[in-house]
């Protein structure tokens, strides 16, 4: 075979293997592998590749990033951030209508801005939010789906790991990253609010729950709100002020964070001697997990190039004269696609490096791009067959005794609105990159 033939082989065996339930990594350096031993003729270097990618992956300054902020997420959840931020925005948002939903989504938004992990919001959100809706007598399908939904802003409001994995792949700075993420995070955020108060206008009964007595929230004065405001507030002043005030790196804010939720961790006596040292081995598994991720990828983009793929891609492209929008829907819905049955790192992790070249070619910004990315493959994440957030919702329902109530269907069915809406806000970036450029 031609080296691009190997290259298209690589592609579909990658996409297969990856279906048939292989682990990303394995599949990534497996196809990268053998690939490169057929396309130069010689194991030997392919292996001496292989080390040589994995060292110049893991050896870049912005790499400290992952652990440092996978470390401030989970000190974060031991500080019971994440459940203050929610107490707080129902107080704030409860007597609207759908305003415990509205609550969700805007706690949400919170908790991504200081952990950026969708799993451990869709988990803790299941069981403070939805309960509580299905008291208030919110429909099944939207209580459901608000959290499911909602999970979408883990991965775009920064800080966010996949957003690393993207800079990685594409060599764009971690830091615009981040801070082209928060506009459109905004943005998203608002149009799940305006998601909710619609779909809550359809039915009756919202309007009594929007009346209906507080929550144990409702009991709480105002100085213990505020105190329970104060941590979030220093927080998000510290990793997102500092960033977007240019005071130190995307690398430094991590440190920064991870060092910031840990003193209130601390303060909140939240901390014992064996459950900060259980933090300290969950994140070394994690970013063990990110590792042998941004190494493997390193590796297959490096065996596209070789093949010559991403090139025949970019002068296929040029000689038939498509415009950039048209590449765009194209890719938009490849990614689409390829979400509905794969995790959100497995699809940028197969779709970012056959595209990537082709939009830098274009002369695109690889950093358009990627919010454009987040979103899109967020979708895949709430969507059937397999999008893992409704999974998540499902077992955590089942676990806490409600899930005889709900099943599987009706998370989907209540999570399309929210998917929906975030089509729109991917068309209007589409549109309008300003909106994910407001702040590089």
């Amino acid at each position: 075979m031609s080296p691009l033939e190997t290259g298209l082989a690589g592609f579909a065996a990658l996409t297969l293997l990856i279906y048939a339930g292989m682990h990303i990594s394995t599949a990534l350096l497996l196809v990268s592998f053998v690939g490169i031993s057929l396309i130069r003729g010689d194991w030997a270097l392919a292996g001496q590749m292989l080390g040589q990618t994995a060292t110049d992956a893991v050896t870049e300054y912005e790499f400290g990033t992952a652990p440092l902020f996978v470390l401030m997420g989970f000190m974060v959840m031991a500080a019971g951030i994440g459940r203050d931020s929610y107490i707080v925005a129902e107080r704030m948002f409860g007597r609207l209508r759908g305003g415990i939903g509205q609550a969700t989504v805007v706690g949400n938004a919170i908790f991504s801005a200081v952990t950026g992990v969708s799993i451990a919001a869709v988990v803790m959100f299941t069981r403070m939010a939805v309960p509580e809706m299905l008291r208030r007598g919110y429909p099944e399908r939207l209580a459901v789906g608000v959290v499911a939904g909602s999970a979408m802003l883990g991965m775009l409001i920064p800080p966010s790991v996949l957003m690393i994995i993207y800079a990685v792949i594409t060599e764009t700075s971690i830091g615009d990253m981040y801070n082209a993420g928060l506009v459109p995070g905004v943005i998203l955020s608002a149009a799940f609010m305006v998601t909710i108060w619609v779909v809550a206008g359809r039915h009756p009964g919202m309007k009594a729950a929007a009346q209906a007595v507080r929550s144990e929230s409702g009991d709480l004065s105002h100085t213990r709100l505020l105190r329970m405001m104060v941590p979030i507030g220093l927080l998000m002043l510290l990793v997102l002020g500092g960033m977007y005030a240019g005071l130190f790196t995307a690398t430094e804010a991590g440190a920064v964070g991870a060092a910031g939720a840990t003193l209130i961790a601390l303060a909140r006596r939240a901390l014992t001697p064996r459950s900060f040292w259980q933090i300290l081995i969950d994140t070394g598994y994690v970013t063990a997990s990110i590792v042998l991720i941004i190494a493997s990828a390193a590796m297959f983009t490096r065996f596209l190039a070789i093949s010559g793929l991403p090139s025949y891609m970019s002068q296929w492209i040029t000689t038939h004269q498509f415009t950039l929008l048209s590449v765009m829907l194209v890719y938009i819905l490849v990614v689409l696609v390829l979400g509905t049955a794969l995790d959100s790192v497995s699809t940028v992790l197969i779709a970012v490096p056959v595209f990537a070249p082709v939009f830098k070619d274009m002369g695109a910004d690889l950093v358009w791009v990627g919010i454009i990315t987040m979103i899109t493959v967020e979708i895949g994440i709430i969507t059937p067959p397999l999008g893992i957030s409704p999974f998540i919702v499902k077992s955590t329902l089942d676990a806490d005794g409600l899930g005889h109530r709900i099943s599987l269907n009706d998370i989907y069915w209540g999570a399309l609105p929210f998917a929906a809406a975030a089509l729109v806000v991917v068309g209007l970036i589409v549109v309008w990159p300003p909106l994910a450029l407001w702040f590089k």
